[in-house]
C-alpha cells in the first residue's frame, strides 16, 4: 500500500504538466490526455495526511504540508519538531502543519474539555487555550469540524466568529 501511495503521488504530480507523459504500474500517459483546469500557481500543493505508510524522511522530502491527527501536546510537539528538522535536512523551506479537530461547543464558555472522537466537547475559552497551545508547538492551521456539535450550526458558527476567532486575527503582524 505504501508503494502504491508513492506511485499515485508521482502520477498526480505529473498531471499538472501540460499533456503529461508518464508510465507507472497504473498505466501510461502518452500526452494525449490532459487535466484541466491547471493549478494557478503552476503546481498543485500536495499534503500528506497521517503517515500514509511512508517513511518520515520521504514525507519531509515530498509533502507540501502535513495533516496530523490530534494527539497529546507533548507527542504532537515532538512529531512537529522532528518533521521540521527533516524538512530542513532535506533542504526545503518550512512546510505547514495542519490538524483537524472535531468540536462540540458547550453553552458554558468555561466548560472544560471532554474528549470526543478526534476532538473535544468544550467551551469557547477552553477552545482558545487549546488552539493557542497548538499554535505554540507549531501547528499552522486547525480545521474545526462541527460534525458532532449538538448545538445549532448557525449559532455555533456565530459564537466561534465572535468568541474565538478574534484571538487569532491579524496574528503574526
Amino acid at each position: 500500500r505504501g508503494k502504491r501511495f508513492r506511485e499515485s503521488y508521482e502520477y498526480i504530480k505529473h498531471m499538472w504538466q501540460n499533456n503529461p507523459e508518464f508510465e507507472s504500474s497504473y498505466g501510461r500517459l502518452s500526452g494525449d490526455m490532459d487535466m484541466l483546469p491547471k493549478p494557478v500557481s503552476g503546481r498543485l500543493p500536495l499534503l500528506i495526511t497521517g503517515g500514509s505508510q511512508q517513511d518520515p524522511a520521504w514525507i519531509a522530502e515530498n509533502a507540501d504540508g502535513w495533516v496530523m491527527y490530534p494527539r497529546s501536546l507533548a507527542l504532537q510537539s515532538q512529531i512537529i519538531q522532528d518533521w521540521r528538522a527533516r524538512v530542513d535536512m532535506a533542504g526545503r523551506p518550512a512546510q505547514p502543519v495542519m490538524q483537524p479537530l472535531y468540536v462540540d461547543l458547550a453553552d458554558d464558555p468555561d466548560a472544560r474539555a471532554e474528549p470526543i472522537h478526534l476532538g473535544f466537547r468544550l467551551g469557547t475559552n477552553q477552545l482558545k487555550r487549546y488552539l493557542k497551545s497548538q499554535e505554540a508547538i507549531g501547528v499552522n492551521h486547525v480545521a474545526l469540524n462541527l460534525r458532532f456539535n449538538q448545538a445549532d450550526t448557525e449559532s455555533t458558527l456565530k459564537r466561534l466568529a465572535e468568541e474565538v476567532l478574534p484571538d487569532f486575527l491579524n496574528h503574526g503582524e
